[in-house]
């Protein structure tokens, strides 16, 4: 007869206030770990998708071609966005109020100030990067840690299950089983808390890559917009000395 979920789950937290002191230790560490990497997971979740949203959002302003103060006044709205955090970088570097859509007028001038833009959003890009990644070593950590802090319970558990028979003098699996049992709940625990943070950690780690070639996509953009000489009216042409 197959067992149902309320037996099972019975069973388990029966073997988890059975276990010792060393036991419940482990599966608390591994509780703690558990709890803080989910909350991280859906921390990051919500920033990825702020800086979807906003990115979005400026890009559609940045693309209307409107002039520099106006997208920067939205760039400074849309904070989540790395690349409105770049044009706020370069804007900043150019003065704040000078118009960055006549900066390639002068040849010398503009070469200085382009490099100077480069470097403002290489470094914009570097902080975006590290503030996209934070919090995720903790995951890596979880990812690598919990299996063989499980596994140490696991080992004790069994170790005090061999003591137990060697106590008894007798192997019979009625003496056994609830020692291995509980043993393995601690192995459980770790691959529990371990598999969400490798997912996780993983994923995010793919997001970053991703905004980061953005970051780097964008800034070449920018680079092209203000190296792009500004239009000349043209002057009427002359006739007959009119």
């Amino acid at each position: 007869m197959p067992t149902s979920p309320d037996t099972l789950t019975g069973g388990i937290l029966d073997l988890i206030l059975s276990a010792g002191p060393i036991a419940k230790a482990v599966l608390a560490v591994l509780a703690i770990f558990s709890i803080i990497s989910w909350a991280l997971i859906v921390e990051k979740w919500w920033q990825f998708r702020r800086l979807r949203r906003h990115t979005l959002n400026f890009v559609r302003v940045f693309r209307e071609g409107r002039r520099a103060n106006m997208v920067a006044a939205a760039a400074k709205k849309f904070r989540e966005s790395p690349l409105a955090q770049l044009y706020v970088a370069a804007y900043d570097e150019m003065g704040g109020g000078h118009d960055l859509d006549s900066l390639a007028d002068d040849d010398e001038a503009s070469r200085d100030r382009l490099e100077a833009a480069e470097r403002a959003m290489r470094r914009a890009a570097g902080l975006e990067v590290a503030k996209l990644e934070r919090y995720l070593p903790f995951l890596a950590t979880t990812a690598s840690a919990c299996p063989f802090i499980g596994l140490f319970g696991t080992v004790i558990g069994v170790m005090n299950s061999f003591h137990g028979i060697g106590a008894q003098g007798s192997a019979s699996l009625a003496v056994v089983a609830p020692g291995i049992s509980e043993a393995l709940v601690a192995t459980a625990a770790g691959l529990g808390a371990a598999i969400p943070a490798v997912i996780g950690y993983n994923y995010f780690v793919n997001r970053v890559k991703h905004w980061a070639t953005e970051m780097e996509g964008f800034a070449l953009d920018m680079l092209n917009v203000l190296s792009r000489p500004a239009p000349k009216l043209a002057r009427p042409v002359k006739k007959d000395g009119v």
